[in-house]
């Protein structure tokens, strides 16, 4: 059964309303797009908010927050006695190691893979033999001396869970901790292997209070309400250094605060005895322990340089952590006032409102029925782990406009037809769409008399999958890209040719 947290005013917790209010002053300066924002102290939500259309109950694309997800179920079968820390990776999966394994391999551990010390100088990727594929990657190093991030390892961890038990990584969590903590597990999604396997390494959608929730059990040593489901052993070990990470440098130099230590699938955070799960662009839940504090964070921080941008998210955290009053002050004055006025901002947050678009010259004449001659075109969320899954593309597109915006009807080759409206009007207009985020928000623009431009807010998600379709005379092409920071770099490009 899920309780709800009990809420309360910033100053009855000691922190002032106006410093919050100073926060999202922050967040809303236009570097990052905030998304969700809780913040708990003394296990009470003294804030918290979403930025319209995101919403509490909306799950949010983790990214490698789902680490800390995937290293819980470790941490959990290792409480149980199912799992060692010491364990050899081979011995749990003796049919899928190479036959003469290298000696390194033959060293390697349950706790090796969870601090990010598998020893390896490359990841290995997906593919139906994955497992095999990890196995048969080269350990350079001696395990648990160097550090290298390592995803696909992250995703071992669920999988030596399911070797052990035969459960997945959602089956397996949804009794041990989903259920005590009040996580609902069938609102939860995740991107699969090949293989079944749910993607440890980046692959779940869950909510913003899901992420504190998760967090909350190892700011309270492993225990929630009086019931113990991770050992205390194991949460000192996952929330303190157990890996030198200071070679990340070299790979993201403006992440400083990857520089810090790794402790299991946990990072390590400059202010001291701070620790935060993380998943790219900026889903972050910090626990600051010197204030029994936990913030949670949804947003997308993608910039177009890597680390820039969900790097000064962090900055700004710790400026604001900074700026708070000492830990012991305990609580302070009611200001009913500040409070009232955070407490009304909160409830109106909201991202911009798309365009109203004005209507093009050529809007009747490019209507009509394309085919398409080359490239691949699917309305839908790009797949950044599955490039050449393209067995669902269209063969022609339809493109009919009214007076509140444009409807586009694309046909694939068994002749199945998908609808997509997207809203002209100045607003968004819900569609579902294929993919695990299935709901996308679109409105069109016109850009210039021949470019109309379609974006899909993946509401489920970080980021926004834009089209622009180019019209020349008979001809169309379709450019399709995305503000996410995996495929920033990459645009989908096709070409039709009108036929009605």
């Amino acid at each position: 059964m899920r309780k709800d947290f009990e809420r309360c005013t910033p100053e009855s917790v000691g922190i002032p309303s106006e410093s919050i209010e100073k926060l999202l002053d922050r967040f809303e300066e236009g570097w990052t797009e905030p998304h969700g924002l809780m913040i708990m102290r003394d296990s009470k939500v003294f804030a918290e908010g979403w930025w319209a259309p995101y919403a509490p109950g909306l799950i949010h694309g983790l990214q490698s927050h789902t680490k800390t997800y995937a290293a819980t179920a470790v941490g959990i079968a290792v409480t149980e006695g199912i799992l060692r820390l010491d364990e050899r990776v081979i011995d749990i999966f003796p049919d899928r190691a190479p036959k003469d394994p290298s000696e390194n391999l033959k060293l390697l551990t349950v706790r090796d893979v969870l601090c990010m010390g598998c020893g390896m100088e490359k990841m290995p990727m997906g593919g139906a033999d994955w497992i095999d594929q990890f196995l048969a990657t080269p350990v350079v190093h001696k395990p648990g001396t160097a550090f290298m991030y390592n995803s696909t390892g992250s995703t071992l961890l669920g999988a030596m869970v399911r070797e052990k038990t035969g459960l997945g990584l959602i089956d397996y969590l949804t009794p041990r901790l989903f259920d005590k903590i009040g996580i609902d597990a069938k609102n939860l999604k995740c991107i699969c292997m090949e293989d079944g396997m749910e993607m440890g390494g980046g692959g779940m959608y869950a909510t913003t209070e899901d992420n504190l929730r998760l967090m909350k059990l190892y700011a309270d040593g492993g225990v929630w309400e009086g019931e113990r489901i991770l050992s205390e052993e194991y949460v000192k070990l996952a929330t303190s250094l157990q890996n030198e990470s200071a070679t990340e440098r070299a790979v993201n130099p403006p992440a400083e605060d990857n520089f810090v230590g790794y402790g299991f699938q946990i990072w390590m955070c400059r202010p001291e005895g701070v620790y935060r799960a993380d998943g790219a662009m900026g889903q972050f839940t910090i626990v600051f322990p010197k204030y029994n504090m936990i913030l949670a964070i949804t947003e997308n921080a993608s910039g177009s340089t890597g680390g820039v941008m969900p790097q000064k998210a962090l900055d700004t955290i710790w400026e604001w952590y900074y700026s708070l009053p000492a830990a012991d002050a305990g609580a302070l004055p009611e200001n009913p006032e500040a409070s009232a006025h955070l407490a009304r901002r909160m409830e109106m947050l909201a991202l911009p409102k798309p365009k109203r678009s004005p209507v093009s010259p050529c809007q009747e004449a490019v209507s009509g029925c394309y085919e398409v001659k080359e490239g691949y075109l699917a309305f839908k969320m790009a797949n950044f782990f599955v490039r050449n899954a393209r067995t669902d593309g269209a063969v022609k597109l339809g493109i009919c406009f009214d007076s509140h915006g444009v409807e586009l009807t694309t046909v694939d080759a068994q002749g199945t037809e998908k609808k997509l409206f997207a809203a002209m009007d100045g607003s968004r207009k819900e569609n579902t769409v294929d993919g695990i985020a299935s709901i996308a928000l679109a409105s069109a623009e016109w850009v210039e008399d021949k470019l109309l431009r379609l974006t899909l807010r993946m509401v489920e998600t970080c980021n926004e999958q834009i089209f622009d379709l180019i019209f020349d005379g008979e001809c169309l092409t379709v450019e399709g890209y995305s503000n996410h920071v995996f495929s920033l770099s990459h645009k989908e490009v096709s070409k039709l040719q009108k036929i009605g």
